[in-house]
């Protein structure tokens, strides 16, 4: 009987082991950084930037979405012939222990009509939409940064107001 307890104790320490190994091993899913720009004028969108650092499996970055923003797209700026091209992401992989980052000139969020008492307040709070075993949304407060000067309007070079009443510029 005595060797049972002790056998049981072993087998419950090294249980409780394990698991503390288990809370601190290896990276976690986790958006880590981010902001966005607002556009130049009103009716031009902001545009987000974020950096997502990758869990121990890979995973796809499948949506973005603020409740207090008419509209959220992710897009990525691809030069083609010599012409740089704006094309809208499905998704977006996040490598297993590596980075996802959505920065100027390559992937991007186009963020439209953002709520005026998020801006007073200078942070969207946003989720972040991933396809893995736990369907994880890990939710972000990005901060918003004032809308640049008229010469660096135009953020990448690009026309996000494509399909978005282009032809009033």
């Amino acid at each position: 009987m005595k060797a049972l307890a002790i056998a049981a104790l072993a087998a419950a320490t090294f249980a409780i082991g394990g698991c503390q190994e288990n809370l601190g091993a290896g990276p976690q899913l986790n958006v880590v950084s981010g902001y966005i720009q607002m556009g130049a004028t009103p009716d031009r969108p902001a545009v987000g930037y974020f950096t997502v650092e990758g869990g121990p499996q890979p995973v796809e970055l499948v949506a973005v979405t603020a409740d207090l923003a008419q509209r959220v797209e992710m897009h990525e700026s691809v030069r083609e012939n010599g012409v740089v091209t704006m094309k809208p992401l499905a998704s977006a992989a996040v490598p297993a222990k590596g980075k996802l980052e959505f920065k100027p000139g390559g992937k991007h969020l186009m963020i439209w009509h953002i709520n005026g008492a998020a801006v007073r307040a200078g942070k969207l709070p946003m989720a972040f939409v991933f396809t893995n075993n736990n369907n994880d949304r890990i939710l972000f407060d990005m901060p918003i940064k004032p809308a640049p000067d008229a010469g660096a309007a135009n953020h990448d070079g690009m026309d996000h107001d494509a399909g978005e009443g282009a032809a009033k510029k």
